[in-house]
């Protein structure tokens, strides 16, 4: 069991690192790991989600505290948001992991070519309420239960794509994650449990480590490099899953 916590451990340290720097790809890094180990992809969200409900809790107070949230897109984001997550997570506990884990796996792929296509260039400076963002709450809740992950890489990317500065943009879709990320853990809770103590317990202890280290990258590492890696890991890990799952 220490040899599978230590491990899970490391896996949680290298996700919050990169999600702190970020201010996303913590559950499409985590995701991706575990599915590559073999993992069914209900027990991977299940577990990814509720190691999360510490730390974007953790994240979205600080965030708060900072004033980096924008109240109003909070509010626009957090119902849909929660509906699409209960809705993800109901889907999933009701699949077989063999199904579905390569269309996951293809999922996190495209979103790695996501994160490294906004590597490009760099985010707008000057803050812009962005409009229509109900179905992107939505969509995001409903991706990131079933894909283990995607909240961040999608809801943020494409709100930055639509002209609104990252401050603002990733204070407050981390702050709303909590509330996804919660109503996702309860769902799974009454449809397949979270009884897995070693993966949930290794993921919080290694993100709760990593938290001063990555705000520590922030300050110091280009961020544009910080998603080049995050964006190669994530496809280079669909990949062998979808390899594997088309092997005979």
């Amino acid at each position: 069991m220490w040899d599978e916590i230590f491990f899970y451990i490391a896996v949680g340290f290298v996700g919050q690192a990169i999600d702190g720097a970020l201010g996303m790809a913590y559950g499409v890094t985590v995701s991706s790991v575990l599915l590559s180990t073999g993992v069914p992809p209900a027990i991977t969200s299940a577990c990814v989600h509720a190691a999360e409900v510490v730390t974007t809790g953790a994240s979205g107070l600080a965030h708060w505290w900072h004033d980096n949230c924008d109240r109003r897109l909070m509010a626009r984001l957090v119902i849909p948001g929660m509906i699409g997550g209960a809705l993800g997570a109901y889907v999933l506990s009701n699949i077989p992991g063999e199904t579905i884990r390569p269309w996951i796996s293809v999922y996190l792929m495209v979103i790695g070519l996501i994160i490294l296509w906004k590597a490009r260039k760099p985010p707008p400076t000057e803050y812009v309420t962005p409009k229509r963002v109900g179905p992107l709450g939505f969509f995001g809740g409903l991706l990131d239960a079933m894909g283990g992950g995607g909240w961040g890489p999608l809801v943020t990317s494409t709100l930055l794509g639509y002209g609104a500065a990252p401050r603002k943009v990733i204070g407050s879709v981390n702050a709303t994650e909590f509330f996804v990320t919660l109503t996702i853990s309860v769902t799974f809770l009454f449809t397949i449990g979270l009884s897995l103590f070693p993966i949930i317990a290794g993921l919080v202890v290694g993100g709760v480590i990593a938290a001063p280290f990555a705000a520590m990258a922030v300050r110091y590492l280009p961020a544009r490099l910080l998603m080049v890696a995050v964006a190669c890991v994530v496809i280079a890990l669909s990949l062998r899953t979808i390899y594997l799952a088309l092997m005979p």
